[in-house]
């Protein structure tokens, strides 16, 4: 089994406006190889404010050998960007005999 390749972005002060306030991007940290994409449900959004919301999940299941944080992070699945939620944790290594050990849970909500 082969996963796909991913980007990591963090949200890092660029520098400062012309009223002296930070300026936030998003920067890439880079290319993430072999992580499986298991798609996840693509709600509509309840309530009138959102009637044409849809949100769109995906978990992750990431690779061993990266073990970056990925609190507060965007990751590029498919051209998409999605926000990661939460703080995802690896499972222990002696309950994960593969080549991955974390689940992340992604979203993008549009509309």
């Amino acid at each position: 089994m082969k996963g796909e390749t991913v980007t990591v972005t963090s949200r890092q002060k660029v520098g400062v406006n012309a009223l002296n306030s930070p300026v936030y991007e998003w920067v890439p940290e880079g290319d993430v190889e072999n992580v499986l994409v298991a798609p996840g449900s693509t709600d509509n959004l309840a309530g009138s404010i959102r009637a044409d919301g849809v949100e769109v999940v995906f978990t992750l299941y990431w690779p061993k050998v990266d073990t970056r944080a990925l609190k507060n992070k965007r990751v590029t699945v498919r051209g998409e960007a999605f926000e990661v939620v939460g703080d995802p944790k690896p499972y222990p290594n002696n309950l994960t005999p593969g080549e991955w050990d974390r689940p992340v849970e992604v979203k993008a909500v549009s509309g």
